[in-house]
Order: C-alpha cells, then sequence, then structure tokens
C-alpha cells in the first residue's frame, strides 16, 4: 500500500487506515475517569492548561494524527474518545484541555469565540453575515481561517450533515492539467469578505490568490465561495470578471467530483484533523432531532500550530503572519481584549511559539 500524501483521491483514503487513530476501549475508560476525576467544570476556557488533561496514551495518539495533519495527508480522524457517560460540558472541556498540547486557539467570529458550537442556531449562511457552522445549510467546499481545524463530534443529526474532504493539491493538479487558462486566473486575487467580523482596523475584505507558493515552492489552497460571493456586495470591491466566474464555476464542479471528494459520516467520539492549507472541506445539509439533547452538536477548535509551514506572501492579508510557528490565522472579532492578548501569549510560551512582530509592541493591533 503506497504512502499518503497531499495530493490524494477519495480511493486513496477509502484503501488506506494510516490517518485514521482508533482508542481502544480500555483507553476511552480510563480518559472517561481522568475527566470524571480531574476536571473543574467551572473554570473558563482561558484558565484551562495542558497539566489539564494529563493522559499520555491518548496525547501520543492524537499527537500522530496532527502529525499526520500537518505533514502526511492533510487530514486526520481520532476515533473512539469517550463519548458515552460524558456531559455536553465536560465532553467540551475535555477537547479543549487536549487542544492546548497541540498550539495555539484562535478566535472564530464576531463574538471572538476560540470554541464553537458546530450546531443548527438558525444562521442564515447566504446572509451578509452568514456563517455556516450555526447553520443546518449545506455548504460550499471551503477553508478555514488557521493551520489546524478539530472537529469533535458528540452527536450526529438525524439525517445528512456528512463531511466532505477534497485535496487542494488534486484539484490543483487536475485543474493545470485540464484547464491551464483557469489555472492562471485561479493564481490571481480574488476578493473575499470578512462578513461584518472585521475587528478594529481591519478592512470588511481582502484579497488573495486561490492557489500559490511559498518561497520554499510548497503549494497552498484556498477557497470559499461564498465568501466571494458576499464580498460582491460591498461596493469598493470590483466585479468579478467572466474569467474569475468560470474559474468558480469550474473549481466547484472538479471539487464535487466522486474520485476526489472523500465523505464521511462523524460520529460520537470521533474527532476530525484538518489542514486548511492542503484540504478543502464541506458538509451536507442535516435535519436534526426534535429533543434538544439529541440535536447534531460538535465543538471546533482551529489552532495555531508550532510546526504551522511558511505562508506565501499573499496569505498574510488572512493570517496576519506568513511566518513559521507564528500565533497567526483566526477571526479577532470584535471582542478581542487584554485577557485573549494575554491567554494567547501565556499559551503560546507553552507550546513554544512566537506571537505576531506587531503584537509584541501593540496587542491592540488588528492581528
Amino acid at each position: 500500500m503506497k504512502k499518503l500524501t497531499f495530493s490524494w483521491l477519495a480511493e486513496d483514503l477509502k484503501n488506506s487506515d494510516e490517518w485514521i487513530f482508533r482508542v481502544d476501549e480500555k483507553l476511552a475508560s480510563l480518559t472517561r475517569d481522568f475527566v470524571k476525576d480531574q476536571f473543574h467544570l467551572e473554570k473558563p476556557l482561558f484558565e484551562y492548561s495542558k497539566k489539564d488533561f494529563q493522559v499520555e496514551p491518548v496525547l501520543e495518539l492524537i499527537r500522530s494524527a496532527v502529525d499526520q495533519a500537518m505533514l502526511g495527508t492533510g487530514i486526520a480522524l481520532v476515533k473512539g474518545l469517550p463519548r458515552e457517560g460524558l456531559t455536553e460540558l465536560e465532553f467540551q472541556k475535555m477537547i479543549w484541555s487536549i487542544s492546548l498540547h497541540f498550539g495555539v486557539p484562535r478566535p472564530q467570529g464576531k463574538s471572538t469565540q476560540y470554541l464553537s458550537e458546530v450546531s443548527n442556531q438558525g444562521t442564515q449562511y447566504r446572509a451578509p453575515n452568514g456563517r455556516g457552522y450555526s447553520s443546518n445549510a449545506k455548504l460550499d467546499f471551503h477553508a478555514d481561517s488557521c493551520d489546524l481545524a478539530l472537529l469533535a463530534c458528540y452527536n450526529q443529526a438525524k439525517s445528512g450533515g456528512e463531511s466532505l474532504v477534497s485535496s487542494s493539491h488534486s484539484a490543483w493538479e487536475i485543474l493545470k492539467k485540464e484547464r491551464s487558462d483557469l489555472a492562471e486566473i485561479a493564481s490571481q486575487p480574488f476578493t473575499f469578505s470578512r462578513n461584518q467580523e472585521e475587528a478594529s482596523g481591519e478592512a470588511p475584505f481582502y484579497s488573495q490568490p486561490l492557489f500559490d507558493f511559498s518561497e520554499e515552492e510548497k503549494l497552498f489552497g484556498k477557497w470559499n465561495r461564498n465568501r466571494v460571493r458576499t464580498a460582491q456586495e460591498i461596493p469598493e470591491v470590483k466585479p468579478l470578471s467572466d474569467q474569475q466566474i468560470q474559474c468558480m464555476d469550474y473549481l466547484d464542479q472538479l471539487l464535487h467530483r466522486p474520485d476526489l471528494t472523500y465523505r464521511m459520516s462523524l460520529e460520537p467520539g470521533d474527532l476530525q484533523l484538518i489542514n486548511n492549507h492542503s484540504v478543502l472541506h464541506s458538509r451536507t445539509g442535516f435535519e436534526d432531532f426534535d429533543e434538544q439533547e439529541r440535536r447534531r452538536l460538535l465543538y471546533r477548535i482551529w489552532l495555531a500550530t508550532p510546526d504551522s509551514p511558511q505562508l506565501p506572501e499573499s496569505w498574510e492579508p488572512s493570517f496576519g503572519s506568513i511566518e513559521s510557528g507564528r500565533v497567526r490565522g483566526g477571526i479577532r472579532g470584535k471582542q478581542y481584549d487584554s485577557d485573549c492578548y494575554e491567554f494567547e501569549k501565556s499559551q503560546a510560551e507553552a507550546v513554544g511559539m512566537m506571537m505576531p512582530e506587531e503584537f509584541l509592541d501593540n496587542p491592540e493591533s488588528p492581528r
């Protein structure tokens, strides 16, 4: 069996288990007992640290999954984390404390939340300020604004809610082969809206290519049609050209091809890890159970990671820093304050990372 790289097809993932990591029942039970005995659920998220989760066999397993996502296939799946016997809050705090071993959490939206409940909260995905994680809509393929995204499942939907992933590296290779003219367009800047979540000092939009290369000649992918569409509603943004629209349509059609799209249903206790520089992801629409306690619920954490690669210069407007190992990415939103800064600084020190240079003199800067 061949070793997988960032350039995979759906069949490659289907026929390989090197990207799947399993927590056995004994270890899951040990972890459940640890959470029940050791966690203080009244503690705010910012008061948690790496020392709050010390089940080393689980950390070793997830460490391998992080390496797989960042250095191997761009995607990894951990199965079997304890779910039964844990409340929503216990499960949430478990995932949060685990994440602190592997990077610095990034804020994720207008409310500057560092942990998002992925559930149907009635959001209109296609609205100018819409977000997919709080809706039950079918989502466009996209990349999140972070190096590594963690998504942990507590409850599945009644139906739907299937996770879809595609390799942006494979998409680029196919696009170049089939439509080199559109690959050239995809290498030029597109304008993305911040969907009304910009922090003080940030413009409501930014521009970057869909595909670009770093100084080390590594490929990086970026896509989010919904945010390109909402950018068109901003008066200062130049209208899309016919070639750009054709490129967008072709890329979306390509990403949905059965040979490029891998489909998976996340089960309770699953933890999905996605490298946003090499994998684009989506989700099918879903229907919820009527009972509140059974409704679809996942927890999402965005991380800047110590082993993050240097980014292309064109990624700076969206990530704030392109340097390897820097705290970068995220959506600072409207409520970023000194508490957020101090948490990030402390966590950066704990995992051996550096804060962005502009923060060293001015913690109130946009990034």
